[in-house]
């Protein structure tokens, strides 16, 4: 009853969304695009020593600006409000790290070709000396709310998933000890090893599982921005920007980007 209830108030929320089909138009008349993007979430998103936002996706935004010939206004969003924020027409766009799921594509109006993709894995404390998944058995991780493997990895492996708001509260609480390892994506976990404040206690001894592509959104009813970014995701794929941005911010090229890159560069 709990889920019906829920998926109810899900599309009554997305049928009272007000139709727009200019939004285009209207970011710009105003001469900006407001874009959510993750402050938390290196390298994709985090804040910089001037307190700036800046990443993969905020230069995937700022190419999208470029292109509209506006201003970027990048605002800060966490799994657990960019739908939400997306909706209520806080931001234009989303470029936020988001796993393709049905539910999600019921709520926003996504973006195809997905512009990413990207496994699970742990951010481990060495300590745990851990030589599988199946070994995760009565162990406590670290998660972030919202996040869509959670239960997955709770009913699979066996390991209980204490959730925490955004990246940064369960980063705390794992150096607190209140778990062995930080379950998210691995390109984040990536992005944490590069820093020494974490490569030297820490590491990513697993394998990546449950990969995912991650898609773009914007509000359901803009048709036209969605035509607009499917060409742009073409032509970053087609131009290889996608790699050339992994390689800027010092992560690993993903088999899924090197690929889409293949298949769009001779187009």
């Amino acid at each position: 009853m709990k889920k019906l209830l829920i998926a109810a108030g899900l599309a009554l929320a997305v049928g009272s969304l007000p139709a727009s089909a200019d939004v285009l138009d209207k970011i710009k008349e105003k001469g900006v695009l407001v874009v959510g993007v993750k402050a938390d979430y290196k390298p994709f998103g985090f804040r910089d020593p001037s307190g700036a936002i800046v990443g993969i996706e905020p230069d995937l935004a700022a190419d999208v600006a470029k292109r509209l010939g506006v201003k970027l206004e990048l605002v800060p969003v966490i799994s657990a409000n960019r739908i939400e924020f997306l909706q209520q027409g806080k931001i234009d766009l989303m470029i936020a790290t988001m796993s393709d799921k049905p539910e999600r594509r019921k709520a926003v109006l996504a973006i195809d070709p997905q512009y990413y993709s990207d496994s699970v894995n742990i951010l481990l404390s060495k300590k745990a000396k851990l030589g599988s998944w199946e070994d995760l058995k009565g162990k406590v991780l670290c998660g972030t709310s919202g996040a869509w493997y959670n239960k997955e990895v709770s009913a699979k492996y066996g390991a209980e998933v204490k959730a925490f708001d955004g990246s940064e509260k369960p980063l705390f609480a794992l150096k607190g000890g209140e778990c062995i390892g930080y379950l998210y994506d691995q390109t984040f976990v990536q992005g944490k090893l590069l820093d020494a404040e974490w490569n030297t206690d820490y590491a990513m001894p697993l394998p990546g599982v449950m990969e995912a592509p991650w898609i773009l959104a914007v509000a359901p009813g803009e048709d036209k921005f969605a035509k607009f970014m499917t060409d742009t995701t073409i032509d970053w794929m087609k131009t290889g920007f996608i790699v050339s941005e992994e390689k800027k911010w010092g992560i690993e090229p993903t088999d899924y980007s090197k690929r889409m890159h293949e298949k769009y560069k001779g187009s």
